[in-house]
């Protein structure tokens, strides 16, 4: 769990773009959504959104289903699993914003 919590504060807190890939997250907890859905709902740039989307992938935060534009994006097991740190860090991550 430790080396979860470690990566989870490095994606989320300690890098540029940690904030909008908390978000992400957030979202995708609620409904699994392709990259249109997530750029549209958070108000980013969809060249970003698929920027952010590739990093929590390649850190095994997310997991997709299908293929090109229409692929869905969901919460991975790992996230799952280790859901109370996200969310222990998502509760700092909006005091801050605020």
């Amino acid at each position: 769990m430790r080396a979860v919590k470690k990566l989870l504060v490095w994606i989320l807190a300690s890098s540029v773009g940690g904030f909008n890939r908390a978000r992400i997250l957030q979202e995708l907890i609620k409904k699994p959504r392709n990259a249109n859905e997530l750029a549209t709902i958070l108000d980013l740039n969809y060249k970003t959104t698929r920027h952010h989307i590739r990093v929590l992938e390649k850190n095994f935060l997310i997991t997709s289903m299908g293929k090109g534009y229409g692929k869905i994006y969901f919460p991975s097991n790992l996230l799952e699993e280790n859901m109370h740190l996200f969310k222990e860090i998502w509760e700092d991550l909006s005091k801050k914003d605020k």
